[in-house]
């Protein structure tokens, strides 16, 4: 058997951002451990061109000229219902060196943690789901299990939607994010926006001819934060244990070209949360209305209102409806799992889309994932890796 912690480790060190080579070094990397396992494998180019030119595309926000798709295929000896992993192996980047204390992407080993990008979100989860299918592989279940690496999930769900696309699909899926071990049958959706917000540009030391942007959006930035207040009353039950259900947030900010002049423009790009069972729709146009009033409020952006593009990542909310299933999920825990639901876009939504049954199962702390110090219990690897070997073996059959 393969030594989980060796395995992560290997994993972790390789740098596969999203869009960059190391997401297709990962692949590669993945698809021989397969082989070496003696799964059947299918690991092919995704055409890119073809599949982000359609109009139901989740959306993408890193360039790529490359992305493969990779499945790992332990047939069962027939009759059983089949169970996929589907895990990403994208990450995302590891942000201001000098946060991290060594190499981001070290896969150092601190007692009973694994350090690194991705090493929470969610390489560790994939190493408990290859763990899974090693130990499976001596007592094979009568139902397929399959592997699913997938890319593009922190920007879309390009892999995902790939894997769909060429006709996979199983009866049952566990995807392996990092919950604490806990079962995750829910997730918010989330939705990428830009904001455009126009001014006066003029020198700065005459700054009363002009108009800064940087201050016009201010009183956006206020009615934003109103709107996620409302938005975030009454959340449903499952999101208890979060301060904030459907986080509504600007991660970016950029204004002006020369420190001495008034800024002409500021472009602010965020995410906004979608409410369990909300369409999409809804929500872009809670974010328009919010961002129009604003604007109606204030005598310059009344006549220059903010523009409100929707772009990259586009992830609709998503529950599972088969009970049975998280029934299922949650004996395999030995019933020792809480429940709740994910804050954050995920692709559980295109599973449960195509009619797969998914829930949310893995190692790891999700208030980790993207943090600098990025680190995942290697006890809890393990522990995952045995609950999902008992799930295929009752699942499967």
């Amino acid at each position: 058997m393969s030594d989980p912690a060796a395995l992560l480790g290997e994993l972790v060190r390789i740098p596969s951002v999203g869009g960059s080579p190391g997401e297709v070094r990962i692949q590669e990397r993945l698809a021989d451990w397969m082989h070496a396992a003696g799964l059947e494998v299918d690991h092919w180019p995704i055409d890119l061109d073809e599949l982000t030119a359609r109009p139901d595309f989740p959306g993408a926000e890193a360039a790529r000229t490359r992305a493969w798709g990779l499945v790992g295929r332990l047939p069962g000896t027939g009759g059983g219902r089949s169970l996929m992993f589907n895990a990403h192996v994208d990450v995302v980047p590891p942000g201001e060196p000098s946060a991290w204390s060594g190499d981001p992407f070290s896969g150092r080993v601190e007692g009973d943690l694994l350090y690194g990008r991705g090493s929470c979100d969610m390489k560790g989860g994939l190493v408990a789901a290859l763990t899974a299918v090693e130990e499976l592989s001596a007592h094979r279940p009568r139902g397929d299990v399959l592997v699913a690496c997938v890319v593009g999930e922190e920007d879309g769900g390009l892999g995902t939607y790939a894997l769909l696309d060429r006709g996979w699909r199983a009866d049952a899926c566990v995807i392996p994010e990092p919950t604490g071990l806990a079962v995750v049958p829910a997730a918010a959706g989330a939705l990428t926006f830009r904001l455009r917000v126009p001014g006066l540009a003029a020198h700065a030391a005459r700054r009363g001819s002009g108009v800064s942007a940087v201050e016009k959006f201010l009183p956006v930035f206020a009615a934003l934060r109103a709107l996620e207040e409302r938005r975030n009353a009454g959340a449903d039950p499952l999101f208890a244990r979060w301060d904030l259900a459907y986080p509504l947030e600007i991660g970016t900010v950029r204004a002006g070209d020369w420190a001495s002049s008034v800024p002409g423009e500021l472009v602010a790009e965020g995410r906004i949360g979608v409410a369990l069972d909300e369409p999409p729709d809804q929500a872009r146009r809670a974010l328009e209305d919010a961002v129009g009033h604003a604007c109606a409020a204030d005598p310059w952006l009344a006549v220059h209102p903010v523009t409100v593009e929707w772009w990259g990542g586009q992830f609709a909310p998503a529950r599972t409806s088969d009970a049975a299933f998280v029934t299922a999920m949650v004996a395999a825990t030995e019933g020792r799992a809480e429940q709740w639901a994910a804050p954050y876009g995920s692709d559980l939504r295109l599973l449960t889309a195509a009619g797969i049954p998914a829930v949310q199962y893995g190692p790891g702390d999700v208030d980790l994932a993207h943090a600098p110090g990025e680190h995942v219990p290697l006890s809890q690897v393990r522990e995952a890796a045995r609950t999902l070997t008992r799930l295929a073996a009752q699942h499967c059959g």
